[in-house]
């Protein structure tokens, strides 16, 4: 073969490469064009969805909705079947029509105490004693009633009434323990976290701001741990110097309580 004849067999062989190359290239290109053009299914919000909802309540409240998009416009993470949210909590706000998308999703230990407000709930923490506020005792989860000493002045005389004032509190976050041994055990100061509705909130905080605390060395209020199961309300009631020294007395013996008589 002469030296001529070689270099057009090399030009031919490159030049059929080339086109070989070209039709793989626009193959795989017109592929990819038709791939991304592709419909797929989505699920959309169909209404705003709360930061802090679980997935659970999402499937059920019927917040989502199907939707057919070109694959080109997904959103990374987006969802096609509710199971990949239901046991997920929202971490973010999702706008009615957006995309829902694993990204705006978390465990709920990821959420902490948010995850476990909705509605009215609201999350308040107030600092007591430890005795006030069972340090050492309460654990998250946990539920407590709010017992009070309220002072009412009528006419120059102070008369002091008891009673529970709030019923089955929920505890977000319980207060640290304290040394048992520590002198300042009763005294020092400890915070819980409680969930309050928005209206129970307000009655919390006129009790803790106006308890008589002249009255008890711990501040006039307190927690009292309800039980874990089964629990039940005695009826309202209302308790003063009165009612205690009378309760089981006979008419005679209120009498002479009233009197001052022995």
């Amino acid at each position: 073969m002469t030296y001529q004849l070689r270099n057009v067999v090399v030009a031919v062989a490159l030049g059929v490469l080339a086109a070989v190359l070209v039709t793989v290239y626009v193959a795989n290109y017109r592929k990819h064009v038709q791939q991304g053009a592709q419909n797929v299914d989505v699920l959309v919000a169909s209404t705003d969805i709360p930061a802090g909802t679980s997935g659970a309540t999402i499937v059920a409240g019927h917040m989502l909705k199907q939707l057919t998009v070109p694959r080109t416009a997904l959103t990374p993470g987006a969802i096609s079947s509710p199971d990949q949210i239901v046991r997920l909590v929202s971490t973010d706000q999702i706008m009615a029509g957006e995309q829902v998308s694993t990204r705006r999703f978390g465990n709920a230990t990821e959420l902490g105490v948010r995850a476990q407000l909705k509605g009215t709930l609201r999350a308040i923490q107030i600092a007591a004693t430890a005795n006030q506020v069972l340090a050492g005792t309460l654990r998250a989860g946990d539920h407590v009633d709010v017992v009070g000493n309220m002072k009412v002045s009528a006419n120059g005389n102070d008369q002091h009434y008891d009673r529970v004032l709030l019923r089955n509190l929920l505890v977000l976050r319980p207060p640290a323990a304290v040394d048992p041994k520590s002198s300042l055990s009763g005294g020092a100061q400890s915070s819980v976290m409680l969930a309050v509705t928005d209206s129970q909130a307000a009655k919390l905080m006129f009790v803790v701001k106006n308890a008589d605390a002249n009255s008890s060395s711990d501040g006039g209020w307190a927690l009292e741990l309800r039980p874990v199961g089964n629990a039940a309300d005695s009826p309202d009631n209302v308790e003063s110097i009165q009612t205690v020294l009378d309760d089981g007395l006979s008419a005679s013996q209120r009498s002479r309580v009233v009197t001052g008589s022995h």
